[in-house]
């Protein structure tokens, strides 16, 4: 999705103008042209060879550059963007774009674009809270531009509050979701479910597996990236909450069926990556169970078959994680739960699986076609997913 697009990147004068470059780095290692604009100020903080160096492109920092040559022969800065980023922004510079005033190569280039622009504040807590600081950014929100709300936590000030940089993986995921409005799964609903399930047993155990949700997660982002409405139906992990995606944590395999019935009533397909647990505790002690003898037996009973009950009319997608018959099992289990597609992967190979961030499957379609993939990191898994998905909706 990053892959050759035009990202305008405006750095105002903000401490955290540092955080720029790790911004300029990724953007640039995705595949995407990354142009940076510096005002005055944010050159005392970082400077122009820095972004240099980050992007290997050369640094606008005043007007005399945005009518160099460069620009001259071809489009300017704000016309050939595919999205304007503004990280960090000062409450200075979103004063000017509030009122239109350009009086710097940044503010110009803002106000010549017809690109979506995408603002981070970063600046002391009173005074991104002060009214008239909010007073701007309703303004900037009420012409469509996308604030990335910035966190919580130690400021340059000494104190600590409202007012740091939004995390770097969120500016850039808010990129992504901009950039895929118009993707092959645009107008689609696309519902996936994550990670593992957990059975209580008592109140302090559970049964539960070894999945990571990192497959599922990066089937959500990907989705999102394409310009889908996701749904991502998840149980506990450790991942960070992806941008710009409806996220509905549960915890057992009840609480996921419960969750997905919903979700899919308005749905046109549904990826089920979560590793759902097949067994759960016939009855869940109230009380820690102690350890009081050399051994304990448990009666477990098979928890609901998600994929087989869910009811509706949508591209549904299956998940086999098997150790051997890998084709075999995965095959069986698409024609049981009436399938159009299921992912089969191999839980003994260590860089495929579990908690891993590549993934080795096979593809097996409702006609029996079968396609083999090499190791992918799972994101690239996902799109190639998503490639069948899309095509299945057509």
């Amino acid at each position: 999705m990053l892959s050759n697009k035009t990202i305008v990147l405006g750095i105002t004068g903000s401490i955290a103008a540092y955080k720029a470059a790790d911004i300029a780095s990724k953007l640039t290692q995705a595949g995407a042209k990354v142009e940076v604009v510096m005002t005055e100020s944010a050159a005392k903080f970082i400077t122009p060879l820095t972004m240099h160096s980050v992007t290997g492109r050369t640094v606008v920092t005043d007007m005399f550059d945005l009518a160099s040559a460069r620009h001259i022969e071809h489009v300017s800065l704000g016309q050939s963007a595919d999205v304007v980023v503004i990280a960090p922004a000062t409450a200075n510079t979103i004063a000017k774009l509030a009122v239109g005033i350009a009086d710097d190569v940044l503010s110009c280039t803002v106000l010549a674009t017809r690109a979506p622009i995408i603002v981070a504040p970063a600046m002391e807590s009173n005074m991104f809270q002060n009214p008239v600081t909010q007073e701007n950014l309703a303004k900037l929100k009420a012409r469509g531009v996308i604030i990335v709300e910035p966190g919580r936590g130690h400021l340059a000030s000494g104190k600590s509050g409202l007012g740091r940089l939004a995390d770097i993986e969120k500016i850039i995921g808010t990129i992504r979701q901009v950039l895929g409005r118009s993707g092959d799964l645009a107008g689609k609903r696309i519902v996936v479910t994550a990670g593992g399930t957990q059975e209580p047993i008592d109140p302090v155990r559970h049964i539960t597996n070894r999945s990571s949700g990192k497959m599922g997660y990066a089937v959500a982002e990907a989705a999102r990236d394409r310009g889908a409405t996701v749904s991502l139906i998840t149980a506990p992990t450790s991942l960070p909450e992806p941008v710009g995606i409806e996220v509905i944590p549960v915890n057992t395999a009840a609480e996921m069926k419960e969750a997905v019935a919903r979700a899919v009533a308005q749905a046109d397909a549904l990826i089920m990556a979560a590793a759902v647990a097949d067994y759960q505790s016939k009855s869940v002690a109230k009380a820690k169970i102690k350890k009081e003898s050399a051994s304990l037996t448990l009666e477990l009973v098979r928890t609901p078959d998600i994929l087989a009950e869910v009811k509706g009319n949508f591209v549904r997608v299956g998940f086999a994680a098997e150790s051997q018959d890998i084709v075999a099992n995965a095959r069986q289990k698409l024609e049981k739960k009436q399938l159009d597609l299921i992912v089969a992967n191999d839980i003994t190979d260590k860089e495929s699986g579990f908690g891993v961030d590549t993934n080795k499957v096979t593809l097996i379609d409702r006609e029996g076609k079968v396609e083999e993939l090499p190791l992918l990191t799972k994101r690239e898994v996902a799109d190639k997913i998503l490639d069948r998905v899309a095509g299945l909706l057509k």
